[in-house]
Parts: C-alpha cells; sequence; structure tokens
C-alpha cells in the first residue's frame, strides 16, 4: 500500500503483516529465500587433482620425519608380575600379594642392542586395569587433598571413607589402591639414579594438594590396597608418582619416569 504518496510494501508473516520500504524489501525477499549472493565454486578435475598434490607436498615429508622418529626410538620391554612370583604361590598370586611377611624383592636382567640416548624414560604399564569404573571415579575427595581433616565431607569416598570410626586421609579408592611397586636400575657396578621429579602437572603439584594435609588412618584397614604413605611427610611433598596415579585416565594406565 502507499501512504501519502511514498511507496511502501508489506509483507505478510503469518498473522502479523511487517511493513518494508522498497529499498529493503528486495534484500528482505532474498533472505527469506535464501537467495543472498554466495561463492559456489565448481571443483572441476584440475582443482581437485592440484590441491591433492599441494596437500601430499607438504604431508608426505611431514609423515617421512615422523616415521623416522617413531623407528629411532629405543624400547625394552619386561614384564615382571608373573616371572617374580615364587613357584609356591604360582596358583595362589592373591595370597602372595596380601602376606607382608614374605618379601617381594625381584631382579630382572634387561638387555639393551641399541645405544639410548638421553635422557631416557622408564614406564610402568598396568594392563586390563581400567580408571573409568563409575564407582572408583566417585570415590574421592578433591576438597579433602586440599584442607585435609578440616573438610569433612567425604561421602563420595565410600567404601574407604572411614575407618575404626576415624576418617581416612586421603580417602576413597583411588587412593587406597595407590600403585607401589619400586624400582632400581644397576648397570655393572654402579646404580643409575632415576629422576622422578616433574612427572606430575605443575598446577596438581602447586594447587590441587594441600602444603598442610598430612596421610591420616591410611591403609589401616584389614585389607591393604596398594602402597603406603609416611604421615609424617604431607601430601604434596609425597612422590609424584602419587599426583600421576590419583589423575585419572579413561585407558590403560601407563606412567614415567626419567
Amino acid at each position: 500500500m502507499d501512504v501519502d504518496g511514498e511507496g511502501v510494501s508489506a509483507v505478510a508473516t503469518g498473522d502479523r503483516t511487517i511493513p518494508m520500504h522498497p529499498g529493503r524489501h528486495e534484500a528482505f525477499h532474498q533472505f527469506t529465500q535464501q537467495k543472498l549472493p554466495a561463492c559456489k565454486p565448481v571443483l572441476t578435475p584440475a582443482w581437485v587433482i592440484s590441491i591433492f598434490l599441494l596437500m601430499g607436498t607438504i604431508f608426505i615429508p611431514i609423515g617421512l620425519v615422523t616415521l623416522h622418529a617413531s623407528q629411532s626410538v629405543v624400547e625394552v620391554v619386561d614384564r615382571y608380575d608373573i616371572e617374580c612370583i615364587p613357584e609356591a604361590f604360582k596358583s595362589n598370586k592373591l595370597g602372595y600379594i596380601k602376606d607382608s611377611s614374605i618379601p617381594k624383592n625381584c631382579s630382572r636382567f634387561l638387555k639393551v642392542y641399541k645405544r639410548m640416548k638421553a635422557p631416557i624414560y622408564i614406564y610402568y604399564q598396568l594392563d586390563n586395569y581400567y580408571q573409568n569404573h563409575r564407582r572408583y571415579v566417585k570415590s574421592r575427595n578433591d576438597q579433602q587433598l586440599l584442607h585435609g581433616l578440616k573438610y569433612n565431607g567425604t561421602s563420595s569416598c565410600k567404601p574407604e571413607q572411614t575407618n575404626n570410626g576415624l576418617p581416612i586421609v586421603p580417602c576413597g579408592l583411588i587412593a587406597w589402591s595407590l600403585f607401589n611397586d619400586t624400582y632400581e636400575f644397576i648397570r655393572g657396578a654402579s646404580e643409575l639414579t632415576v629422576n622422578r621429579k616433574n612427572i606430575a602437572w605443575k598446577s596438581d603439584r602447586d594447587h590441587k594438594f594441600g602444603k598442610h594435609v598430612y596421610p591420616f588412618n591410611f591403609q589401616n584397614g584389614t585389607l591393604i590396597g596398594g602402597g603406603m604413605l609416611d604421615p609424617r611427610i604431607h601430601v604434596s611433598n609425597s612422590s609424584e608418582q602419587q599426583f600421576v596415579f590419583l589423575s585419572l585416565c579413561s585407558h590403560e594406565i601407563e606412567y614415567d619416569s626419567k
């Protein structure tokens, strides 16, 4: 319709009528009909071949360098959980592990066929041990790791919440199952030093574990799950291997030292 001699268009949308000025009507129509100007390249065979050649020129050298770096890694793997169990306990491995009166020392001989350049990383890996079980994941309390006995809301740590009526620090199944194998390396008559520093995230070391949180009533139950913690050393100053273990992963566990 026209008002006072000026052309004004009206666009009906449902039960409403939106007045539109003549200059805007065409743009509005193009927008509603999805006819706005756009770039529509036509991929001819020449363009496709050129793009693939360009991508190959860029990524093939990168792949070759990566493959060479991967193949140059010297790796020695030794599984000791079967060989280190005495013959008398081959059929009762759990009894051997739970019996604290039996020494668990074991010596293994590793032969390195190629020269290893420093730094040499040492990993331990747990097969078929996954930390993504729902009950296991929930059985921890980050606030307790930060505030210690001052924080009482540890119901999420069940079943390792209390023992003999006293709270457990750190609580939960994750801390209870702390991996406790230790290892030393000897070459000839000299012992090799293993550096276990800086294997955990700096944010975990500085902010996730309290400076005044000490282990309390830890591993005092009838069933010992894993490693022991010194009650005289606060949690933030413990082994960084503990920090790494408490950081859950969704696949098989594999941690390192160097």
